[in-house]
């Protein structure tokens, strides 16, 4: 099995930390994601549009807070210090329940400690390690992904409190595997890093200063602000297609499951056989190029025959990519930037501009979606194979050693 997965015998436990890492902290979120979509049935429509701008002002606010405490504390502590604040606020949740505010903070949660993961994963492993081991680590996840929401469905009768407590409780478990891969790391330390228990220093701000300005990292903003996009593009298409098509809210409910464990099961299987092997026949531009292409194609479709088989073929498909090839293709770029930059930088983009992507997103695709979004699929491909070819060009020339960007001002 290590043969077929491409996974050295000295890899083998921090892979499989590495997949414990993830899939408990998934099967946690995934078994909060029900309680958070019941409240929003009795929150209502209008409301959740306060909330989902509410959700986007929280990371604006949580930038600064994470840079600071990035700064002052190394990954070894602020880790396992963050996670176990997570797991504190879902006692309280447990303890009372306002779903106004349960809303927002699992929408933060899920992006912040998403983003930490990869940036952690970014620390331990180089690129090369990235290519091959990034898939395998990311079918962690969608295990998790899976075990969620059959574990919330048993325990859905004995109430909110009693899920919470169940999520917060496999959340914990995420703080051993943090501790063991940081013990591996130790052993295994990546050329030309600081020692991992050295703070990563610099100014508060100095993520989303560096996100904005660095062209490598700008790119990478445009490359994820272009995929939320044309998430919320066919989310609109979505809701349009299967209300017209699906009138029954059981049926409606029944064909989302079905949709959900397909995508899942494909991942999953793409994650563990395939991805290792695409990154070995395919440039970083293509994998990144991907789901662009997919999108465009998919798009036109759905514009000139909006039926709920081509909605579905074209939504498992990019949703499967988009999990077992986009994601860990995407989260490879970050292992040719400095540390600083993989935390703090990183943790900007996939918050403040995934969030913000999304609230914009969903002003310009109110209507005549599909169209529009094959345009927008366009630059995103472009913006895939500039930064595959930066990518490969660093790695090529063993730019490690130097790193292609500078770190952050201080």
């Amino acid at each position: 099995m290590p043969g077929l997965l491409r996974i050295e015998r000295r890899e083998l436990a921090a892979v499989g930390w590495a997949f414990a890492y993830f899939f408990f902290l998934l099967c946690s979120y995934y078994i909060l994601r029900p309680v958070r979509d019941a409240a929003a049935v009795d929150i209502g429509p209008e409301r959740l549009r306060w909330l989902f701008t509410a959700t986007f002002l929280a990371m604006l606010a949580l930038v600064p807070v994470f840079g600071w405490l990035a700064a002052r504390l190394p990954r070894q502590r602020l880790l396992p210090i963050l996670y176990a604040f997570f797991v504190l606020n879902l006692v309280a949740f447990a303890a009372a329940f306002p779903p106004l505010v349960f809303f927002v903070w699992l929408s933060v949660f899920n992006l912040f400690a998403v983003s930490l993961f990869w940036s952690y994963m970014s620390d331990v492993y180089d690129t090369a390690q990235a290519a091959r081991l990034y898939g395998v680590i990311a079918a962690g996840g969608s295990c998790g992904a899976i075990a969620g929401p059959l574990l919330a469905s048993v325990f859905a009768g004995l109430g909110h409190s009693t899920l919470l407590l169940i999520a917060g409780a496999i959340l914990a478990l995420t703080i051993p595997c943090i501790l063991m891969l940081g013990r591996w790391a130790r052993r295994n330390p990546r050329r030309s890093e600081p020692p991992a228990d050295q703070p990563l220093g610099g100014s508060v701000l100095a993520g989303a200063r560096a996100a904005l300005s660095a062209p490598f990292l700008l790119a990478i903003c445009g490359y994820l602000l272009c995929y939320t996009a044309l998430s919320t593009a066919l989310y609109f298409e979505q809701v349009r297609i299967v209300g017209r098509e699906v009138p029954d809210a059981a049926e409606r409910t029944r064909l989302f499951a079905n949709v959900d464990l397909a995508v899942n099961t494909l991942t999953l299987v793409l994650q563990l056989v395939a991805f290792s092997r695409l990154t070995a026949l395919l440039s970083p531009g293509w994998l990144l190029a991907l789901m662009p292409l997919v999108s465009i194609a998919g798009f036109l479709w759905l514009g000139a025959t909006p039926t709920l088989a081509a909605l579905i073929a074209f939504g498992v498909t990019r949703r499967v990519g988009e999990f077992a090839i986009s994601k860990p293709a995407r989260e490879a770029l970050f292992t040719v930037v400095p540390r600083e930059q993989r935390y703090k930088a990183k943790n900007f983009i996939d918050t403040v501009i995934y969030r913000g992507g999304d609230a914009l997103a969903g002003w310009v695709f109110a209507s005549a979606a599909a169209f529009l979004a094959a345009g927008v699929a366009a630059g995103w491909t472009a913006i895939a194979f500039l930064l595959g070819a930066r990518m490969k060009s660093w790695t090529r020339d063993d730019a490690r050693s130097s790193p292609p960007l500078q770190p952050l001002q201080r």
